[in-house]
């Protein structure tokens, strides 16, 4: 009798559906589930939870095109008959492009890289070029965030930034003190409006550590 199935879920979130908050998003997939008739498992204590978790919650506004949630139902399935049952389910906006039946001791997803981009216009391009440049040769760019007395340091953050045509596209690895938000790296560009002005920033990638030899399923 399984009663703990672990299962890693890839996703899109799209459309109008970018403008649901993190804790929105989470009761939609609840529901999703419920909808379904799949079992989630739950925590223990007074207040029970679902046993769901997003290695890294996306930022209101933002377009997913490649997010990762992992979850803990109380039935065995398939991962061909988890996608057979939540696909129909799904809202406009939202689609599940791959679902993956965890081992019971693999460890939880560890974030590596998070990969963005937005479109910059045509009058701002040789601008964000030569920002572009600067700060993607610097050595150290402390900025403040509210609330924190140490400064941040971007660089420390950014692995990759390019401005490939009109797209900008950069790539922000973690690290153990304070993560760089995507619209930091906007800010340190000039283009901290940009969005205010009809673009918007999409997450392309989600890219977490592998598993293990140990805990890879056969």
């Amino acid at each position: 009798m399984v009663d703990r199935q672990r299962v890693r879920i890839r996703f899109r979130k799209e459309g109008d559906l970018r403008l649901t908050g993190h804790l929105d998003l989470l009761r939609l997939f609840e529901r999703l589930f419920r909808r379904a008739e799949l079992k989630l498992r739950m925590s223990e204590g007074f207040h029970p939870k679902p046993k769901i978790s997003f290695p890294s919650a996306l930022a209101l506004g933002v377009r997913g095109l490649d997010e990762v949630m992992e979850l803990e139902l109380t039935e065995a399935a398939s991962a061909d008959e988890l996608l057979g049952r939540l696909a129909p389910q799904c809202p406009e906006g939202l689609v599940i492009t791959d679902v993956v039946l965890l081992p019971a001791d693999a460890k939880k997803a560890q974030v590596q890289h998070l990969v963005y981009e937005i479109r910059v216009p045509e009058d701002r391009q040789a601008e964000t070029r030569s920002s572009v440049e600067e700060l993607s040769t610097a050595s150290s760019r402390p900025i403040k965030r509210e609330g924190r007395e140490e400064p941040i340091d971007v660089c420390e953050s950014l692995a990759s930034i390019q401005l490939d045509g009109d797209v900008l596209r950069f790539s922000l690895k973690t690290t153990r003190t304070a993560s760089v938000r995507p619209r930091d790296i906007l800010a340190e560009l000039g283009l901290g409006g940009l969005e205010d002005e009809g673009f918007y920033l999409t997450r392309t990638a989600v890219q977490i550590a592998p598993l293990t030899e140990k805990s890879e399923l056969s």
